[in-house]
């Protein structure tokens, strides 16, 4: 990867061709009426995440411990919903907003500062804003969540399925009804699936996975699901279940089995200093949608993924800490990264959008009324 040149150019062979727009640029678009063209179109629970970080230990009962940093910002499927838009991708989503001052901020930044078509989402009056709180100590880190069910079911919302490329479920749960429209429609399905606090990690839900294209699970997920004790085994007893599987290693970077085209590969961690973890793995995953809808082989889409997971967690929040073309181009240019590390990366460079800039919000200590 090398830096950008004065005027180059920009070519986006395959179905993303004359798709991509630079968000850092144009953050304040709003995309309204959810019309022809949308590339990913989501549904699910969006959260109001307060982060602390710098982290040296939890508190014990009755004491008090002060922290270095605090950010505050869109988290649950906005993490997944900002970090396409910031890489051009049109998205829309489907969620469910209260309509007190989180869920009105959660909107405002979702469609205003960061492109979110919300026209098949709504404010619920009366209904809580489900907040999360995160505890990061640099390498990983717990949460503590408040939520009241809503009185209506996301994927409820959506009245028709929009012409979509791709979309994202969660198999914890059957797939709604859209999801299936949407790939009978043509659209790539895909998937991730989430913690199991009843800790009974029934391998019944893996055969969810016939509606599926693309499983997307961490680590710890794929091995309690599969019964394994490594990523290695788990991706081997999930090869096969859905077209195309991957394992997140967070530190330990991604592996994935393309069962269509025979393709395994691997991809290394890019080495950061890490500030926040929290929702990397969703900017992964929004990093491996776009490669697969650019049509890029598996280790190229792994390396991808991995690159905006990484440069992600440098800041606070996995959606506003998702990286824009700006940072992505910042990174290649930077001169302390090794020449081999970046020819790595040399396949990113003619996505990159000639007026790309780091422009983009990022996480406050609070939030603006």
């Amino acid at each position: 990867m090398t830096a950008r040149a004065a005027g180059q150019a920009s070519p986006l062979p395959g179905p993303l061709a004359g798709r991509l727009a630079d968000p850092c640029a144009e953050r304040n678009r709003v995309q309204l009426g959810g019309g022809p063209g949308l590339d990913v179109f989501l549904s699910g629970t969006v959260f109001m995440d307060v982060i602390f970080t710098g982290l040296k230990g939890t508190p014990a009962p009755g004491t008090e411990i002060l922290t270095s940093g605090l950010g505050s910002a869109p988290g649950g499927i906005a993490n997944l919903a900002v970090a396409l838009s910031r890489l051009g991708l049109k998205v829309g989503l489907a969620a469910a907003f209260g309509d007190d001052m989180f869920g009105s901020y959660l909107w405002r930044t979702l469609a205003e500062q960061e492109g979110v078509d919300l026209s098949e989402s709504r404010q619920l009056p009366g209904w809580p804003t489900p907040v999360t709180v995160s505890l990061s100590d640099g390498s990983d880190r717990s949460m503590i969540t408040y939520s009241e069910p809503p009185p209506l079911d996301p994927a409820k919302l959506v009245t028709s399925v929009p012409p979509v490329r791709a979309c994202f479920s969660h198999i914890g749960s059957p797939p709604p009804q859209w999801v299936r429209e949407a790939r009978a429609s043509g659209a790539i399905v895909f998937a991730d699936v989430g913690w199991d606090p009843s800790g009974a990690w029934s391998p019944s839900v893996l055969d969810r996975l016939g509606a599926v294209d693309v499983f997307v699970p961490n680590a710890i997920e794929a091995m309690s699901y599969t019964r394994t004790s490594s990523p290695e085994a788990a991706l081997a007893a999930l090869g096969g279940r859905a077209p195309v599987c991957v394992v997140k290693a967070g530190p330990n970077g991604a592996l994935g089995i393309d069962s269509r085209t025979g393709e395994q590969a691997s991809a290394p961690a890019l080495p950061v200093t890490v500030l926040d973890p929290t929702g990397a793995g969703d900017v992964f995953n929004a990093g491996f949608i776009f490669g697969t809808l650019a049509g890029w082989p598996l280790a190229q889409r792994l390396r991808f993924a991995n690159l905006c997971a990484g440069l992600s967690v440098r800041h606070h929040s996995g959606s506003l800490g998702a990286p824009c073309w700006g940072e992505i181009a910042d990174w290649g240019e930077n001169q302390d990264v090794p020449a081999d590390t970046l020819a790595d990366y040399a396949f990113v460079l003619p996505y990159i959008p000639d007026a790309a800039a780091d422009t983009v919000v990022r996480a406050l200590p609070t939030v603006r009324t």
